[in-house]
């Protein structure tokens, strides 16, 4: 987050867990999309899910707390989370 912009940051997160094969990617899109957020989310080849989100720091903070959950089938054993400098993404979406 620069210091020219404090009501605007972003997080790069590792999901691990049971969380490819039960919609996570869908829902983690959708509850992006419902706190006004940016960025995109991806399974990755070992199993884990990424995302990269920006926003406004309080709507970060609860799709953070969002991410230790997820939708109701998966289990989330760890996020590992880093702050990271905002790219300026225009929407949220599914990267494949």
């Amino acid at each position: 987050m620069t210091s020219a912009n404090k009501d605007y940051a972003a997080f790069y997160a590792r999901v691990l867990g049971r969380v490819q094969g039960v919609g996570f990617r869908y829902s983690a899109f959708r509850e992006a999309e419902h706190y006004g957020l940016r960025g995109w989310v991806r399974n990755t080849a070992d199993g884990e899910v990424e995302v990269w989100m920006e926003g406004k720091p309080d709507k970060l903070a609860a799709f953070s707390e969002w991410l230790h959950t997820g939708p109701r089938h998966s289990r989330v054993d760890s996020v590992i989370k880093e702050d990271v400098q905002p790219q300026g993404y225009k929407d949220v979406r599914i990267e494949y």
